[in-house]
Parts: structure tokens; C-alpha cells; sequence
């Protein structure tokens, strides 16, 4: 009976082995968390880059079909000249009115 009971107390080879698995598995345990965690953020930030990219591609077409209108369009020309520079034809008559003032409540 004592050659069992000092068994129990020492380290046996499959008291060994039960303690390094638990270790193991609780090693790759963390391990495949902080990776899962991980690749959650790629994936997120991967998003984000397509959301931009899909964005980025709309602006681009726009300013390619503006950048066309520019070379082939002298009415599109006209008309920004008009609008954004202010420019009138010779010739032309430009009347401006004061703006009106929103009535001040009582």
C-alpha cells in the first residue's frame, strides 16, 4: 500500500503528459483568439479600403467625363465662364438687384 500511495504523490509520466496538453491546448487556445481577432480587423480595415476604392473610382469617372466635356464641349465651357467666373458677352446687358433681406419678426 505505500508503493501506491507514492505514486499519487510524485510526478507520474501521465500526470506529465496530462499537464503539458492542457498547457499545449491552452497555449494554441490563446494563440487561434488573438489570430481570430485579427483577422476580424484585416477583414474590417479590408472594407474600408473597398468602400474607398468604390469611391474613389466614381470620382474618377466623373472627372474623366468632365475633363471630356472641357475638350469638346465650348457651350459646357460657356456656361462655367458664365457661372463660376462671372464672364457676360460683349455686347451683353448684366443687371443685378439687391438682394432682399429676410423681414426681421416682431
Amino acid at each position: 500500500m505505500t508503493a501506491r500511495r507514492a505514486d499519487h504523490r510524485g510526478l507520474s509520466p501521465h500526470r506529465v503528459g496530462t499537464v503539458a496538453m492542457v498547457v499545449l491546448a491552452s497555449g494554441l487556445a490563446l494563440f487561434g483568439v488573438k489570430e481570430s481577432v485579427r483577422a476580424w480587423q484585416l477583414r474590417r480595415d479590408m472594407q474600408t479600403v473597398e468602400h474607398e476604392l468604390t469611391t474613389l473610382r466614381a470620382r474618377q469617372e466623373q472627372l474623366t467625363r468632365t475633363v471630356d466635356r472641357l475638350r469638346t464641349d465650348p457651350l459646357y465651357i460657356e456656361k462655367l465662364a458664365r457661372e463660376e467666373m462671372g464672364m457676360v458677352r460683349e455686347g451683353e446687358t448684366v443687371l443685378k438687384f439687391p438682394s432682399q433681406a429676410a423681414p426681421s419678426p416682431r
